[in-house]
């Protein structure tokens, strides 16, 4: 991994150097001795390389140092500026030496690139760790994706069921409703008809004479008892039971019978059971 950043930087530093040092012997090789020029070349080169391994010196132990930073990259322009001012007083293709004289600055910049990659590089247990990190969460996730869509799925379907007992539970109380409306219908016309009234009349009043049964419709729903009228006839004792009685047969002559007495007792707003009524008569008969 570390030979993907350095090597790049390592060549782009020798073709640089290469190149200035060629460009420096071409260009000052006419005005001054070539040995001059030599030593000029070798100059700028060597300062630009002794700074770069100094640079990389201080990166091996962590450390970083500004000015040796700014006298590399001065080194570095300086190459580059030989560089341009031979393409810009060449006589023969200026624009191709001008295309290859950014290289001092590109070879400084894939060592500055080196440098940052060198600080952030991770030993390979780090790299397994995350990797090892990064595999949990993705799979605590796909975990939670599946719990989150199998729970949407069971709430769909919950809901579903409850909508259609919902929608059968309406059906029938509406079939309910419909069927105690007929039924509530036919007793109301029941009711209201007079063949059922003269009906009735005639089964009641063989039984207790001049007495029309009153007939209602039955509650529906639900109901609280009546409490007892307090303005009921209170209940009677046996003398005064059997005094009424006595008055009541012989209130005509010929004195009443039984039936009569009762109905004309029960007329007058008196209460007494079936039982009581006839041992009174039977103790003033």
């Amino acid at each position: 991994m570390k030979a993907k950043t350095v090597l790049p930087a390592v060549a782009m530093t020798a073709v640089s150097m290469v190149l200035t040092l060629a460009v420096v012997m071409m260009w000052l090789g006419t005005a001054v001795p070539w040995p001059v020029a030599l030593v000029v070349g070798l100059g700028i080169d060597g300062g630009w390389l002794a700074t770069l391994a100094y640079e990389r010196r201080l990166a091996a132990q962590g450390d970083h140092n500004r000015a040796v930073t700014a006298v590399g990259w001065s080194f570095g322009v300086l190459a580059a500026g030989v560089l341009v001012a031979h393409a810009l007083t060449a006589d023969h293709s200026p624009g191709a030496w001008l295309a290859v004289a950014w290289l001092p600055i590109a070879a400084k910049a894939l060592w500055l690139v080196h440098s940052l990659w060198e600080r952030t590089a991770l030993t390979p247990l780090a790299l397994d760790a995350i990797r090892g990190i990064q595999q949990e969460a993705r799979d605590e996730a796909a975990v939670a994706r599946a719990r989150l869509r199998a729970e949407a799925a069971t709430e769909e379907t919950r809901l579903t069921a409850v909508t259609q007992a919902g929608a059968r539970v309406a059906r029938v109380q509406a079939q309910t409703a419909q069927t105690l409306a007929g039924a509530w219908s036919t007793l109301e016309s029941a009711r209201k008809g007079e063949e059922t009234g003269r009906a009735l009349t005639s089964v009641t009043t063989p039984v207790t004479p001049g007495v029309t049964p009153r007939w209602e419709l039955p509650v529906w729903g639900p109901s609280e008892q009546v409490p007892a009228l307090e303005s009921a006839a209170p209940a009677l004792s046996d003398d005064e039971l059997d005094t009424l009685v006595h008055d009541i047969r012989h209130s005509q002559t010929p004195p009443l019978s039984y039936r009569e007495m009762a109905a004309r007792f029960r007329a007058a707003g008196h209460s007494a059971s079936e039982v009581r009524l006839r041992a009174a008569w039977k103790r003033v008969a």
